[in-house]
């Protein structure tokens, strides 16, 4: 079988390079079913795109690989021996192929259903991914320096700390990027951008690397396992927990930076920029310790702070009227102060359940207020199936990353709709509980379950890890937000004549997202012309204006899970790389 796989995909690939080569659109066409699709991370073109219908694609497939002189398709063994696999339902056949642009080398992965074939006997693919890996004549970071090749102890000479400190200080350059945020986002731009040989700076106004994570409330782990979650170049050792511990995680992220050499500024505020298309620099204004202000003059500034930074707090009526404890889920540092006391949760997220959690742990009186449906699945199993692939530890995460970067949004779709199915199988007896006490579920757009709300709206749901039992044996009360009257001074007036007290209410609310933030600080113009950011784009199928060119020159955003940033990070640095080498307008 793995012989007979294997010469499919070279035969498909072989006919691929010769459609290419001699600019033959029915040869090519011949080569996709009708509903393929073709998702193209700046391989063919430096487009984000995925285009659907095999028309469609060929035509826009044979017009690119034209003008950037795609060719030498071949299969890449070496990256992964072609493979049976189930995808959305359908067995297929996966290959890893490598080629050539007049930019430089480049990766795919096609994909063919068993069952699709064309007259000349070779099969239709069903789905191509083509990625950028490598620019002609780029700097990759892989050579010694002089100085690392120099033995040499003289007392004249600096050593690596010495040197270290300087190049962080930039008394004698400006950052070629300046990178806002300095959790895993901006993290993994920046090594990316280094491994590139690109000039980096990450500014972050938290007192110490690791504080994003390190000062959230007391209880927090991540909700996927620790597999899909490496960071470039230094994975997790395998010692490391199934689920990470928040402080574990910020002290990775501060051993991560000084390993990887990171240049980072704590205790700096971003405060906004200008641009000046005439020299294509910006002027960032950036505010230090004891309010010394500092400008700096980057090419380039990468937004990472984050698809969830500013908290949302939302108009609710009479909530003036409280003269308890309100603060926003960002705020909340832990349950210990509250034991004894009542507490009520605004949300049912989850960060309404964590912090609900924890305060029941430390024995307060917890009161949830539901105020929409939300996505409940269970920790485990459930929630680890969408990203199953991870968990076969057999296999190199730069390998699962491109096999899982090659599946175009359609296939997802219907992929995520199998497993939820499954997944509210597996997940019944805690569902039937929930409903039975009044919870209002819902299961994503056309069940697609937690992975889609995450691209489209950053939340809506929540993995349990045992609150969803608390509230199911009514340990942790639930109301519905609507069935509110007012707040009182002391607490909730429910409409049915029925009070809530609460000593302490937490609004689980969620946050702006990073369109606010762009408006905050680049101002109206710059925000418009750049558009909405994060959320699923209909057109392109991709998400809007990350991790790619922005119609505001210079500008560009990262952000999202801990595997989403070590994926597209790699891209995102290369496109900057390409605008520095004059490839790619800005």
């Amino acid at each position: 079988m793995p012989q007979a796989i294997t010469k499919v995909a070279v035969n498909w690939i072989t006919s691929l390079e010769q459609a290419i080569s001699r600019r033959n659109r029915d040869q090519l066409r011949a080569l996709f079913s009708d509903d393929s699709h073709w998702r193209n991370i700046c391989g063919i073109s430096w487009s984000f795109a995925t285009i659907s219908g095999g028309d469609r694609l060929v035509d826009e497939l044979l017009r690119r690989c034209c003008e950037v002189g795609a060719c030498g398709f071949e299969l890449a063994p070496e990256r992964h021996a072609p493979r049976m696999n189930t995808v959305a339902g359908d067995e297929v056949v996966e290959a890893v192929l490598k080629f050539q642009t007049n930019i430089g080398s480049c990766v795919g992965v096609v994909r063919f259903q068993q069952s699709a074939g064309n007259n000349s006997g070779l099969p239709k693919a069903w789905s191509l991914m083509t990625a950028i890996e490598s620019i002609k004549g780029a700097n990759t970071g892989s050579e010694p320096s002089p100085d690392e090749l120099n033995h040499e102890r003289s007392t004249t000479k600096t050593n690596w700390l010495d040197r270290r400190q300087f190049e962080q200080s930039y008394t004698d350059r400006e950052p070629n990027v300046l990178i806002v945020g300095g959790g895993h986002a901006g993290i993994t731009s920046a090594v990316e951008l280094k491994q590139l040989g690109i000039d980096a700076l990450i500014v972050d106004g938290m007192k110490r690397i690791g504080d994003n994570w390190r000062l959230r409330y007391h209880s927090l782990k991540l909700h996927n396992v620790t597999a899909v979650n490496h960071l470039p170049y230094m994975p997790f050792p395998e010692t490391f927990p199934r689920y990470i511990p928040k402080d574990k995680v910020a002290n990775w992220l501060e051993s991560y930076v000084d390993h990887m050499d990171l240049n980072y500024w704590t205790k700096t505020r971003f405060e906004g920029a200008t641009y000046d298309e005439a020299s294509g620099r910006w002027t960032a204004t950036l505010k230090q310790p004891g309010g010394k202000k500092r400008r700096v003059l980057p090419a380039h500034i990468i937004m990472a702070t984050s698809i969830s930074t500013t908290p949302s707090l939302p108009n609710i009526p009479t909530l003036g009227a409280y003269d308890g404890k309100v603060l926003h889920s960002s705020n909340f540092p832990g349950g210990e102060a509250w034991n004894g006391k009542h507490a009520v949760v605004f949300g049912t997220g989850t960060s309404g359940h964590d912090i609900a959690q924890e305060l029941y742990a430390n024995g307060a009186k917890v009161t949830m207020v539901q105020r929409s449906p939300t996505l409940i699945v269970n920790v485990e199993p459930s929630a680890q199936l969408y990203d199953g692939s991870y968990l076969d530890e057999t296999k190199r995460t730069e390998d699962l990353d491109l096999f899982n970067t090659s599946v175009p949004m359609p296939l997802i779709r219907e992929n995520h709709k199998i497993i939820t199915r499954k997944v509210r199988e597996l997940d019944k007896s805690i569902l039937d509980g929930l409903e039975r006490v009044g919870f209002e579920l819902e299961f994503g757009e056309e069940g697609t379950g937690w992975p889609l709300k995450y691209r489209t709206r950053g939340g809506g749901y929540y993995f349990n890890a045992g609150c969803s039992e608390l509230i199911a044996e009514q340990k942790i009360d639930l109301i519905q937000y609507r069935n509110i009257e007012t707040f009182m001074s002391d607490g909730l007036q429910m409409q049915d004549g029925s009070a809530v007290p609460a000593d302490l209410v937490v609004l689980a609310t969620g946050y702006k997202g990073p369109s606010y933030v762009t408006q905050e600080l680049f101002g109206d113009d710059v925000a418009e012309r750049v558009g909405e950011v994060w959320n699923v784009n209909s057109e392109t199928q991709e998400l809007n204006n990350m991790w790619m060119r922005t119609r505001q020159p210079g500008l560009w955003f990262t952000g999202g899970s801990f595997s989403q940033c070590r994926i597209y990070s790699k891209y995102l640095a290369r496109q900057i790389m390409a605008v520095e080498q004059g490839l790619l307008a800005k």
